[in-house]
């Protein structure tokens, strides 16, 4: 039986005042735990979510400088012919002596050099032909040739293997169908190896004074459409969108003219609007 402190009997049902003094103070003591979760039961510390900055759009430095090139208007019929006249006759002036820019002293010259000149500048292919044409003079002598040794010389081109193998192939055809010369005709050139319209337009234009169509390259294309001549991309209908623009006897000189400005004045990233001849009446100016 229980006693008190001092020896004295419990009555049933009575608690030591050591025991009532624990049953006081257990209260606060859960109430402090429930108050204090341990490191377990605390939720892990939310950490500040960093908003994502907002994309930016690259602007071209030249539009930021100088104000963004204006959309090409719309322009069509008389007033188009008179626009395409009147770039023609500045273009004249600017560039008296315009030309092919490649060097050549006959057709199959210049056909070697034009399928040299895809994806290489004119300069290059001037610095390869003399040692080419040198050593294959004409078709009957490319055709004969190892692929390996035309490719050693025209390596700087670019595309070396698949350019020796056009070559090659296309003075075959030019020995097997036409007796080594360079057909005078459309139909008949772009069926050559390596020929399409552009090169077959290059040979009748400058090596046999035809005009039968204009060429289309890079320059051409960029130029047509800031120019405000056309909206077309595809080469094919870029040419059919100037031909009725131009007098059929202008057609050759107009594609040395606007790859000349290309070149010189309208360059593909950053147009010397400033510069320009034709500024005024460009639709695409980069300038007030």
């Amino acid at each position: 039986m229980a006693r008190r402190s001092g020896g004295a009997k419990l009555k049933p049902g009575e608690q030591t005042p050591a025991v009532r003094k624990a049953a006081v103070h257990k209260p606060a003591a859960q109430k402090s735990a429930a108050k204090k979760p341990s490191a377990q039961q605390r939720p892990a510390k939310q950490l500040p979510v960093k908003k994502a900055a907002a994309k930016t759009i690259p602007v071209e430095r030249s539009a930021v400088r100088r104000g963004a090139a204006r959309k090409p208007a719309s322009v069509r019929g008389p007033a188009l012919n008179a626009h395409a006249a009147l770039l023609l006759g500045r273009l004249l002036e600017r560039y008296p002596d315009a030309h092919c820019a490649l060097d050549f002293r006959n057709a199959f010259e210049l056909l070697c050099a034009t399928i040299l000149s895809a994806q290489c500048t004119d300069k290059r292919v001037n610095m390869v032909t003399p040692a080419l044409f040198a050593r294959y003079p004409d078709a009957a002598a490319l055709s004969a040739a190892r692929q390996e040794d035309v490719e050693e010389i025209i390596k700087s081109t670019g595309f070396f293997r698949s350019k020796a193998k056009s070559l090659i192939s296309m003075a075959s055809a030019l020995v097997e169908r036409h007796g080594g010369e360079v057909p005078a005709e459309m139909d008949a050139l772009v069926v050559l190896p390596g020929v399409g319209r552009k090169t077959a337009n290059v040979i009748l234009g400058n090596a046999f004074g035809r005009n039968d169509g204009i060429v289309v390259d890079t320059h051409v294309t960029r130029l047509s459409n800031r120019l405000g001549l056309t909206t077309a991309t595809d080469a094919v209908k870029i040419e059919q969108a100037l031909l009725p623009l131009f007098p059929q006897e202008r057609w050759t000189i107009l594609s040395h003219l606007l790859i000349d400005h290309g070149r010189q004045v309208c360059d593909a990233r950053k147009p010397r609007c400033g510069e320009c001849v034709l500024a005024d009446v460009c639709p695409s100016r980069l300038i007030p």
